[in-house]
C-alpha cells in the first residue's frame, strides 16, 4: 500500500542526515530535521518491541561517536558522601558497569513531543518544535544496572534531593544562546525507583543513536529524562534547574500555570499500523492492527471507530501484552463501500485516563493525548 503523509511531513531523508548515524531506510523512518520518526506501517506484523532499525531518533544536536575506552561515568555534589566536585569527580568506567549487577527491563520511550503534528492538522493549533505524527515512540528490551545501585557505589547521602545527568552530545546552541549540554534532573524518589543506566538494547550493544555506551532509561516519563550518552552526573542536597525543566518540557499557555506545569509522565495514545491514506480493499474483512500506550501503567481496554458518528467498539487486546510496556490490539473490519472512510481508536489506561476528542493545547504543542483521526480510502 502506497503511503502519504500528513502536512508538513518529509518521506525521505537527505543524503546528508549527519545528525544521526545509523541507516535511515524510507520504508521505516522518516526523516525530521536531525531526527527520525517510526513508520506505523513498519511495525505491522511485529513483535511487542520495536527493531533497533525502526526505532525513533530524537537529538538535540547529532549523535557523538564516544570511545569506549576513555569514557567515564562521573558522579558528583553536595549529595554524595563528602560532596566531590565536577572536577573530583566518582568515576566508573564501562567494565566497572557492566561487573555490577544487570537487569533487563522492556520500557517504552517516548519524546514528549509526540503527536504534535496533531495539533495543527486537527485543531489548528499551531506550535513549534518537531512536527511528528505518533511515530516518535518505542518499546525496547534494555539492560544494565540500575542508577539507584551506582548512586549507592559513589556514596550517596540521606540529603540528595535531585539527580542531574548530563549527555555528551554537542551543546545545543538556539536563538544565539548557547545552553550547554541536555541534561535534565530527576527528583530523588524516581532516581531510586526504576531507573536504568543502560548499555545493551533488544540484546546488543546499545548503538551510537539511542546512547552508547550509557543511557538512561526512564520508565513512564517523556523522553527528554532518558538521557543518551550520559557523562557527568549531579547528585544535589539542593533542587536543581536546567533549561530542560524550566524553558523547555513544561507546559505554557492558557490554562497551564504561570510558570508553566512541569512535564513528567507521559499521556494515552493510540496508533493503526497503517500508512497515512493508507489503500484498502472494498467488500472484504480486513483486519485493522494498532497499538496504545500511555505513562501511567497498562492499558485497559481500547475502542475502535471506522465511521465519522460514534460507532465505537471493543478491540481484541494481545493478551501477551497485559501488563505490559504498550498493548497491542486488533478489530475486524468490513468497509461498506468505496471512498474516503476515517478510522479512530482510544485507550482507557489501568489509573482510567482516557483520549479525549481534543487534546488541551499548549503553547510548545508536548503531550498530544487526543483521538486521531486516520484516513484510509477504499477501493
Amino acid at each position: 500500500m502506497p503511503a502519504s503523509f500528513p502536512s508538513g511531513e518529509a518521506s525521505d531523508p537527505p543524503s546528508a542526515g549527519a545528525a544521526i548515524v545509523k541507516p535511515l531506510h524510507p520504508g521505516l523512518l522518516t526523516y525530521r530535521d536531525g531526527n527520525a520518526e517510526m513508520r506505523w506501517e513498519a511495525m505491522a506484523g511485529q513483535g511487542h518491541v520495536v527493531p533497533t532499525d525502526r526505532f525513533f531518533v530524537r537529538n538535540h544536536t547529532s549523535s557523538p561517536q564516544v570511545d569506549v575506552d576513555t569514557w567515564r561515568l562521573r558522579l558528583f555534589g553536595t549529595g554524595l558522601r563528602n560532596s566531590p566536585t565536577r572536577d573530583d569527580a566518582v568515576e566508573f568506567d564501562y567494565d566497572d558497569l557492566r561487573a555490577m549487577p544487570a537487569e533487563e527491563t522492556t520500557a517504552l520511550l517516548e519524546c514528549a513531543g509526540n503527536g504534535r503534528l496533531h495539533f495543527a492538522s486537527q485543531q489548528a493549533h499551531e506550535t513549534p518544535g518537531v512536527a511528528w505524527g505518533l511515530g516518535a515512540v518505542g518499546v525496547a528490551r534494555w539492560r544494565g544496572v540500575r542508577l539507584s545501585t551506582v548512586l549507592h557505589h559513589a556514596g550517596l547521602t540521606d540529603a540528595a534531593v535531585d539527580v542531574q545527568p548530563e549527555g555528551l552530545d554537542p551543546d545545543y546552541v538556539t536563538g544565539g544562546v548557547n545552553l550547554g549540554r541536555v541534561r535534565r534532573p530527576l527528583p530523588i524518589g524516581k532516581a531510586l525507583d526504576d531507573v536504568l543506566l543502560a548499555y545493551e538494547m533488544n540484546g546488543r550493544t546499545l548503538p551510537a543513536d539511542h546512547g552508547f555506551p550509557v543511557r538512561l532509561v526512564v520508565p513512564g516519563w517523556v523522553g527528554v529524562a532518558s538521557i543518551k550518552w550520559v557523562g557527568f552526573v549531579e547528585v544535589s542536597a539542593t533542587a536543581l534547574f536546567s533549561p530542560w525543566n524550566t524553558l523547555f518540557y513544561r507546559m505554557f499557555g492558557p490554562g497551564h500555570p504561570a510558570g508553566g506545569g512541569l512535564l513528567t509522565t507521559q499521556t494515552v495514545k493510540s496508533a493503526f499500523e497503517l500508512p497515512w491514506n493508507a489503500r484498502l480493499p472494498a467488500g472484504v474483512d480486513v483486519l485493522l492492527r494498532g497499538r496504545s500506550w500511555s505513562g501511567n501503567g497498562p492499558i485497559r481496554s481500547v475502542e475502535v471507530s471506522t465511521g465519522d458518528r460514534d460507532d465505537w467498539r471493543p478491540a481484541t487486546l494481545e493478551r501477551h501484552d497485559e501488563g505490559g510496556a504498550w498493548q497491542r490490539w486488533t478489530a475486524v473490519w468490513r468497509p461498506p463501500g468505496p471512498g474516503r472512510w476515517t478510522l479512530r481508536a482510544r485507550a482507557t489506561d489501568v489509573t482510567g485516563a482516557g483520549q479525549p476528542e481534543h487534546a488541551r493545547p499548549n503553547d510548545l504543542g508536548y503531550v498530544f493525548d487526543g483521538i486521531v483521526r486516520h484516513p484510509v480510502t477504499v477501493d
